[in-house]
């Protein structure tokens, strides 16, 4: 048999590789600390969980479910657009529901590209963005985002030739993997850059709710003119620790909206219902729960900056998202750093090349990562320095 010569252009996921190191180092009996994969240790908020739990004994949740999302799980998500961000959804035309963010971010490529079209995407980014356009048969462009910048793309030093065939620019912020958050103001010059050149914009915003120190993230829908041109991948995974659950959702232009639905309607049938209902109760319940959720990310963010700077690592402590993104010190590239660090302190922290170019000399940190842990892991850390 043959498979198909578009997964000989589509590098193994990066996050399946590190899980696989980690189980052979734990294999091997090595008390492994990672700090590679974004995936919150905090449970679901019980609230949320008591709201499964009744709902999976309702045999109207055990049939298949709609595509788009049950009515009232489109409504919720229009509900909290519009408490959070004061932007107005029509939950008919402008909501549908994902099986988590991935799978909406893959499932996106197929509405936008043929073959030959270009992906604008940023460099370093989230490693699906150009994994979609892959499979779809499209070519990606890499958008440097560089510190000097605040890590924000230069729009206008994209090539004529490569807007030509462009046909989708995405954004990410609070950004992945940098920790970088854009105002409404650069939103604004990417909705005139997008009508100017013809694109769609996919903004993929599944950490507006992990902010610190009193900022609040906005959101790309808020910018004048967003809904002509775009729209946003949201998640319930990092907001209220349910990445297990798989629920999150795509808001804005409705046509967008109607291509994603036709083509998740043909290749899933959705997010089990019990799992929608126990996400409205996330949306509409009690929202303390993230802000507790928050509290002690803010604690372990500070106690990482503070004890990898006594390592030598320069990290700027971010206004959101889930992740630092720490220098390297001299004379390693991203890899052989993360290298020694697994090998000689079972310590996992995930490359800055693995996220594009521009990533290196970086490495990436998530905040899963308890309190005890991080001390244990920064002992470890400091004394391959010593």
């Amino acid at each position: 048999m043959r498979i198909a010569k578009r997964l000989e252009a589509v590098p193994p996921y990066l996050f399946v590789e590190i899980s696989r190191k980690i189980a052979q180092k734990k294999a091997q009996g090595e008390d492994v600390i990672s700090f590679a994969i974004g995936d919150p240790d905090l449970p679901t908020p019980p609230h949320i969980l008591d709201r499964l739990i009744k709902e999976v004994q309702d045999p109207a949740n055990h049939r298949y479910p709609e595509s788009s999302g049950l009515p009232k799980f489109r409504q919720a998500v229009a509900r909290w657009y519009q408490k959070r961000f004061g932007v107005d959804l029509d939950p008919d035309k402008e909501v549908v529901s994902l099986i988590g963010s991935k799978e909406g971010i893959g499932h996106m490529a197929l509405c936008l590209i043929d073959p030959g079209d270009i992906a604008l995407i940023p460099d370093p980014a989230y490693p699906v963005y150009e994994a979609g356009t892959l499979f779809a048969g499209g070519e990606s462009y890499p958008v440097p985002l560089l510190e000097e910048n605040g890590y924000l793309p230069e729009l206008e030093d994209i090539p004529a030739r490569v807007l030509e065939r462009a046909k989708v620019l995405w954004i990410n912020y609070p950004n992945n993997p940098t920790g970088a958050v854009a105002e409404v103001e650069f939103y604004d010059k990417v909705v005139d850059f997008a009508k100017k050149h013809d694109l769609a914009v996919c903004s993929d915003a599944p950490y507006s709710e992990i902010a610190f120190d009193g900022y609040v993230p906005t959101s790309f829908l808020q910018a004048q003119g967003a809904k002509d041109v775009g729209i946003e991948f949201h998640s319930l995974s990092k907001t209220y620790n349910m990445t297990g659950w798989r629920v999150a959702m795509a808001v804005g232009n409705p046509d967008l909206i109607k291509a994603l639905t036709v083509v998740k309607s043909n290749l899933d049938s959705g997010i089990p219902q019990a799992i929608q209902q126990m996400a409205i109760e996330a949306l509409d319940g009690p929202q303390d729960c993230v802000d507790q959720n928050v509290a002690i990310y803010h604690k372990r963010r500070d106690r990482l900056v503070a004890g990898l700077a006594k390592l030598g690592l320069r990290v700027h402590p971010p206004k959101a998202s889930f992740y630092l993104w720490a220098r390297v010190p001299a004379g390693f590239t991203s890899a052989e750093y993360a290298t020694k660090l697994l090998d000689e302190a079972a310590v996992v922290v995930t490359p800055g090349s693995a996220y594009g170019e521009q990533g290196e000399g970086y490495i990436r940190l998530s905040m899963s990562v308890p309190d005890d842990r991080i001390d244990e892991a920064l002992v470890r850390i400091g004394s391959l320095s010593s």
